[in-house]
C-alpha cells in the first residue's frame, strides 16, 4: 500500500477504493490487516492506530499512527477540530459557485445510512464548505472542507442538497460504479505534528481514471499519471 507521508509516528497511506479500513461482518482484508501485515514483516511488533476513518468505497489520504501516545496526541487534535480535512467529489447536477451546506443529520443503524433529521429529532449539526471547480454537462468537481465528522456526513449532505456523489447508490446517484466505487477523494491532511511542531501537509492524489482526470484538466489541475 502505498505510503505518501511518514515519521516515527504517523504514517499517512493512499487509501484504494474498496477496502475496508478495519475488519467488518464481511471478513474482507481491511487497511489495517494489510499495514500491520506489512510491519511486521519489517520487523515492527507495533500495531497501527486509527484516528480517523474512510468509507470503504472512498479513496485517499488515510491517517495511521505507530505508537500509543501518537494516537492520544492526534485524538485530541481531531477532538479541537485542529486536523484540517479536504476532499474532491464528482457530483451530479449544477451546484453553487461556493457556499456552506447546514444540515442535521441522523445515523440510522439499522440502513447503516445517515439522513436530514426531522424537526423534533435530536441530531448532529453538520456544516459542509464547498467550492465547485470545475463543471461538465451532468457532473462538477467539488472541492469539500467539513467541520466536525458525522457519520457520512460528506455523502448525505451531498444528497441532501441535491447533488449525490457520482456512484454513490446509497444516496441517491442513479447508477453504481462497476468497481462499486464513489468519486469522493481525501485530498489532503493538515496539521501541527504534535511532537515535532512542524505543520504537516500531505496531498493524495486523485484516482487515475479517464473522469477524474478529465475534471481535473477543466478545473486547471494536474491530471493523475497511471500507476
Amino acid at each position: 500500500m502505498e505510503v505518501l507521508w511518514g515519521d516515527a509516528h504517523f504514517v499517512v497511506i493512499q487509501k484504494p477504493a474498496g477496502l475496508p479500513v478495519q475488519a467488518d461482518k464481511t471478513g474482507d482484508p481491511s487497511v489495517l490487516d494489510v499495514i500491520a501485515a506489512q510491519w511486521h514483516s519489517e520487523g515492527s511488533a507495533q500495531l497501527p492506530g486509527l484516528p480517523h476513518r474512510l468509507d470503504r468505497p472512498v479513496t485517499g489520504a488515510l491517517l495511521l499512527t505507530r505508537t500509543a501516545e501518537a494516537l492520544a496526541a492526534i485524538n485530541m487534535l481531531f477532538a479541537r477540530h485542529a486536523v484540517r480535512k479536504t476532499y474532491w467529489a464528482i457530483v451530479s447536477g449544477t451546484p453553487a459557485a461556493s457556499g456552506v451546506w447546514k444540515h442535521r443529520l441522523v445515523h440510522d443503524h439499522r440502513t447503516h445510512k445517515a439522513y436530514s433529521a426531522r424537526p423534533e429529532q435530536e441530531a448532529t449539526d453538520a456544516e459542509l464548505n464547498f467550492e465547485c471547480l470545475a463543471q461538465g454537462d451532468r457532473y462538477a468537481l467539488l472541492k469539500l472542507e467539513p467541520k466536525g465528522g458525522a457519520f457520512h456526513q460528506l455523502r448525505a449532505q451531498c444528497a441532501a442538497a441535491g447533488h449525490p456523489i457520482k456512484g454513490d447508490v446509497k444516496y441517491g446517484a442513479r447508477r453504481g460504479e462497476a468497481d462499486r466505487s464513489i468519486a469522493l477523494h481525501a485530498r489532503s491532511l493538515e496539521f501541527m505534528h504534535p511532537f515535532s511542531g512542524v505543520r504537516q501537509f500531505i496531498e493524495a492524489p486523485a484516482p487515475a481514471t479517464s473522469l477524474w482526470n478529465a475534471f481535473l484538466g477543466k478545473a486547471g489541475l494536474t491530471p493523475t499519471a497511471a500507476p
